[in-house]
């Protein structure tokens, strides 16, 4: 970057860490309201606050990195329906969920269940609601925006601090983060969202107009090898525009085509049958009830205002794809070299830790180029690598597909050869592939090979993946290509991305020491003051923090799987009986309150039984369970939603309450509704219908 560039950036984010510290002086920490005015602002936000600190604290790297990654490789626009599914899901909390939650005056998502159901359900979502949050989104966050930070200081190291390397990068967006919500609490994080979700979205819409600005000057050969459309030719791109680029270039037929919403029933992430049910549980989780996302709702300083503001932001969900998922996958047609650069150092980083000999065997095809700046910190780490020559304690088998195969053809056949060396004494296979066998084949064994040592061989063997295009660095791609040196630009848009993320794990950590304080500690110690639970809260916020940061730079390993769907899929172990014991909570009023007990603890049996089957031993011979365990994580939530409302509803019509339980009533929240945003809630509800019908 350039100096012109670092002013920028650094004006911008010291501006906004400091105008959320001023807008939040006011509150009164020590006062009887003091956890309040800490938690939830005072309960005095407005709708343009909430819409758009609902949008700061959700769009994050977690989207800029996870989904516009996903979009670049096969999913395209399919990853789309996370946003404007969003869109509909957040008309429906606004009118459902938010009219309950504020008439009780609720701090907390989990008090709610202590009300409706009993104190133990109240312990339980609050316990696994704050270890999840910390350990997974929040720490995601950190590493996904440490990863786009870092990737454009590469090589830049002042007081001897390598602002190259993804730990350094975590340790300083993790700090930054805990500085403005240890002392200004929610209103704090609000007025910052309010800055930080505009610069967002102009962020966004300057990183497409660059995009589709090189797109139009790109030289249609070099485009027409990213084509998934067999049709599309380097004739019939000469002379088109660069919308009709795009368009042609990734609108072929399934699988390849990018520009569906609906896939096929055997994609592994999104099928269609998860647009019926399975999306929806992650959807109406994360909108309804994750505390990190309510807190604004439930900092309304009235029902309507809350309501305009949750339908504001379900519009703004709207333009999300635009400026995330399409950048995606424009970055798969201009820059699909770049990322495959990228994967050979993460690739690299892998096997020079875990089989040095191995690395040091493979073509130089599959290490870093020494003579490029940006690759000075990964060729260090794996000279340090190979000088530790660590042995690990079970021996590896590594996967690949296709794509890796064809273009290391050579170096997959020697990963082959080593990965069946490995097999000695410890697992026996059929019809191991020969000398000649192509790329094709030899990734077809590797996916195979590694499903029969995960199912009769995990507790001998390790499982690890090598990637052919490092997709998860599609957006920092862009970044770095695209934007000019020197001009400002690049500046305001990486202080944007950096903004979002402070935004996010300030909204994460912030509702993470609200549960501990309002859910565990309080109920601990039930004498304590309102300033005391403040105080709690801002140690929370350090010790959160601090273990978020540790975790974080392991989110790296390609075992995850992408970072977007690591958070999505570890979340289904909570969401789906979270989901169904609020629908029962707030609909079916003579539920008995046991059953939220029986939702929150039966869901990760469930998942737990349907993901990890193959490697569960008495469960290994249950075919169903097999089938099962293949699904997409989304399906598997659905069945588990299933699974558990049927439950519940037996539970009910055997032992129905005698009355409806009733809750407390918040009497100074005015629960007059908006008509207004219920109109226009209408309208996004149709606006997304529209899109769906033009990317079907």
């Amino acid at each position: 970057m350039g100096a012109v560039d670092i002013l920028v950036f650094v004006v911008f984010v010291v501006s906004v860490i400091s105008i959320g510290l001023w807008k939040s002086k006011g509150e009164k920490t020590h006062s009887e309201h003091g956890a309040q005015d800490y938690f939830l602002a005072g309960r005095g936000l407005t709708w343009w606050l909430i819409g758009f600190s609902l949008i700061a604290a959700n769009i994050s790297t977690e989207q800029f990195v996870g989904m516009s990654g996903k979009a670049a490789d096969w999913l395209g626009m399919a990853i789309a329906s996370y946003e404007w599914m969003a869109a509909i899901t957040l008309v429906v909390v606004a009118f459902l969920f938010l009219p309950t939650f504020l008439k009780s005056g609720i701090y907390t998502i989990p008090e709610f269940l202590e009300y409706r159901y009993n104190t133990f359900a109240r312990t339980v979502m609050a316990l696994c609601t704050m270890v999840i949050l910390v350990g997974v989104p929040t720490a995601s966050v950190i590493y996904s925006g440490a990863k786009v930070i870092t990737g454009n200081f590469q090589g830049v190291a002042p007081f001897g601090i390598d602002l190259g390397d993804i730990t350094v990068g975590c340790w300083i967006i993790g700090v930054l983060s805990a500085v403005y919500v240890f002392a200004g609490g929610l209103k704090a994080c609000a007025w910052a969202d309010l800055i930080q979700g505009t610069a967002l979205v102009l962020g966004g819409v300057v990183i497409a107009a660059f995009a589709f600005s090189v797109l139009a000057d790109r030289d249609p050969q070099e485009l027409i090898q990213t084509a998934r459309n067999q049709e599309v030719t380097a004739e019939s791109l000469q002379n088109a525009g660069p919308i009709q680029r795009f368009w042609d270039l990734n609108k072929g037929p399934l699988p390849d085509g990018k520009t569906h919403m609906v896939r096929d029933i055997k994609d592994k992430e999104i099928p269609w049958t998860a647009l019926l049910i399975g999306l929806w549980i992650p959807n109406f989780f994360y909108w309804g009830l994750n505390q990190y996302i309510t807190q604004r709702t439930l900092g309304s300083r009235s029902l309507a205002e809350g309501q305009r503001g949750i339908v504001f932001a379900a519009f703004l969900k709207l333009i999300i794809p635009f400026i995330v998922v399409i950048p995606g996958i424009l970055a798969y047609n201009l820059f699909q070299g770049q990322l495959k650069h990228d994967a050979v150092n993460r690739n690299a980083l892998l096997l020079s830790s875990d089989v040095p000999d191995l690395y040091v065997s493979l073509s130089d095809t599959m290490k870093p180029d020494r003579d490029q700046v940006r690759n000075k910190n990964f060729v260090t780490r794996i000279e340090e690598n190979l000088n530790r020559g660590r042995t690990p304690t079970k021996p590896f088998v590594y996967k690949f597909d296709a794509m890796f195969a064809n273009l290391h053809p050579q170096d997959a056949a020697a990963v082959t050869a080593y990965n069946l060396r490995q097999l000695d004494g410890k697992l026996t296979v059929d019809a191991a592939p020969g000398e000649d066998a192509s790329p094709q084949a030899l990734a077809d064994f590797s996916q195979e090979l590694v499903g029969v040592v995960s199912e009769r061989a995990a507790d001998k063997l390790s499982t690890e993946t090598l990637v052919a295009l490092d997709y998860d660095n599609a957006f920092p791609t862009l970044i770095r290509e695209l934007l000019p040196i020197g001009q400002g630009i690049k500046g305001f848009v990486l202080a944007a991305i950096f903004g979002a993320v402070i935004s996010s794990i300030a909204a994460m950590l912030n509702s993470a020491s609200t549960i501990f304080a309002m859910d565990i500690y309080r109920k601990l110690r039930t004498g304590a003051s309102q300033y005391e639970l403040v105080t709690v809260g801002r140690v929370c916020v350090v010790a959160f923090v601090l273990i978020a940061i540790l975790i974080a730079p392991s989110l790296g390993h390609p075992r995850f799987g992408g970072i977007f769907t690591f958070i999505q899929e570890f979340q289904g172990f909570i969401s789906s009986g979270i989901l169904a014991i609020f629908l029962f909570g707030v609909l079916v009023h003579r539920a008995p309150r046991y059953v939220g007990t029986v939702g929150l603890l039966l869901n990760p049996v469930l998942y737990g039984i349907f993901k990890f089957s193959p490697q569960i031993p008495g469960l290994k011979s249950i075919g169903v369970l097999q089938t099962i365990a293949t699904w997409s994580f989304l399906d598997r939530m659905a069945l588990c939603f299933g699974l558990i409302m049927a439950v519940l509803s037996v539970m009910t019509l055997v032992r129905p309450l005698a009355k409806p339980v009733e809750l407390p009533v918040n009497p100074k929240m005015d629960m007059t509704t908006s008509r207004g945003a219920k109109a226009f809630g209408a309208v996004v509800i149709l606006l997304t219908l529209v899109l769906y019908v033009i990317f079907w």
